[in-house]
C-alpha cells in the first residue's frame, strides 16, 4: 500500500488524560507512526487537549483517535470542555450525513464511556470495585467480522483499567439506529452483576472500545515491575492478581496480539480512499 507523499493522513488525536501521566497517548502515537511507516504513508498527526485547554479539533482531519482518562465520566455533564466535546460528535455526524468523504472516530474507555451518554442509549455508573489487569473480552453476534476486530480470536485479551462501566444497552434504541454492540466482559457466575459493554459500533464512521486496545506488554511490564507500582497493585489487587498480570504480558498471544491488531486495522478502515493505491 502507497500513497502521494503530497497527500498526508491527518489524524487528531484528543487527549482526554487531563495532565495525569499515562502509558496510553505514547501508545497511540507509536502504532500511529507504524501504521504510516508499514503502509509508506505520510502521517500528520495533531494533538488536542480537552479537558483542561479545551481544545477540539476541526473537521479537517480524516481520521479522530479520543483517548481514555482519569476521573467520572458523569461527573463532568454540564461543564464547558464536555459540552464543546458533544458539539463535536454532533457536528461530525453531521458532516458524515452530508458528504461523501466520512470522518472515522476511535473513542476509548473514558471517551467511551462519554460517547455512551451522548448517544443516550446505555447507562454510565460506577463499578461495585475497580477493574484492573488483563481481561478476556467476548464477541457477541458476527462481531468478529467486524473490520476492527479482523484476526483476532473469541475471546480476545484486553487491558482494563476503569472504575467505571457501560451497562443496560437499550437494545431496541440501539438497533432501530443501525448501531450494533460488538463486544461484552467476561462471565462472572460467582458475583451478581450484569456483564459490561465493552464494544459499540455507534454507526459506520465510529466505534468505541471500553479497553484499550492501544495497551502494549512492554509497557505495562515496565509499569507493574516499577516498585511502587507493584505495590500499589499488590496493595489494592493482591499479590497473585500482580504475577498473573505479569505472566499474562508475556504472552504473545493476548496483549500484543490485540495491539496489533485493533487500531491498525481502525487506521485501514478509516483511511480515505485517496488515500489508498
Amino acid at each position: 500500500m502507497t500513497a502521494d507523499a503530497g497527500q498526508p493522513l491527518k489524524i487528531a488525536l484528543l487527549d482526554l488524560y487531563e495532565g495525569v501521566a499515562n502509558q496510553g497517548m505514547r501508545c497511540i502515537r507509536e502504532i500511529i507512526h507504524q501504521f504510516g511507516t508499514e503502509n509508506n504513508i505520510p502521517v500528520l498527526l495533531e494533538e488536542f487537549e480537552v479537558r483542561i485547554r479545551q481544545e477540539i479539533p476541526s473537521l479537517d482531519f480524516d481520521i479522530y483517535i479520543s483517548s481514555g482518562g482519569p476521573g467520572s465520566p458523569i461527573d463532568s455533564e454540564g461543564s464547558e470542555w464536555e459540552n464543546k466535546y458533544f458539539d463535536w460528535i454532533g457536528n461530525l455526524l453531521q458532516y458524515n450525513s452530508t458528504n461523501d468523504t466520512k470522518k472515522h472516530v476511535l473513542f476509548i474507555c473514558h471517551s467511551f464511556q462519554l460517547a455512551c451518554r451522548y448517544f443516550g442509549w446505555a447507562t454510565v455508573n460506577k463499578r461495585k470495585s475497580t477493574a484492573f489487569g488483563v481481561f478476556p473480552v467476548h464477541f457477541l453476534n458476527d462481531a468478529m467480522n467486524d473490520p476492527i476486530f479482523k484476526g483476532l480470536n473469541d475471546p480476545f485479551y484486553t487491558v482494563d483499567s476503569r472504575d467505571y462501566q457501560v451497562i443496560q444497552p437499550q437494545l431496541h434504541k440501539i438497533y432501530e439506529s443501525g448501531a450494533e454492540i460488538l463486544a461484552i466482559e467476561k462471565a462472572r457466575p460467582h458475583v451478581p452483576y450484569e456483564r459490561a459493554v465493552m464494544a459499540i459500533r455507534f454507526n459506520e464512521y465510529m466505534i468505541g472500545t471500553q479497553f484499550h486496545p492501544e495497551a502494549d506488554a512492554p509497557g505495562m511490564l515496565q509499569y507493574l515491575l516499577s516498585e511502587e507500582k507493584k505495590k500499589t497493585v499488590i496493595d489494592n489487587h493482591g499479590e497473585e492478581k500482580w504475577r498473573s498480570m505479569v505472566e499474562q504480558l508475556n504472552d504473545p498471544e493476548k496483549i500484543m496480539h490485540t495491539y496489533h491488531h485493533v487500531l491498525p486495522n481502525f487506521l485501514k478502515n478509516a483511511m480515505p480512499h485517496h488515500l489508498h493505491p
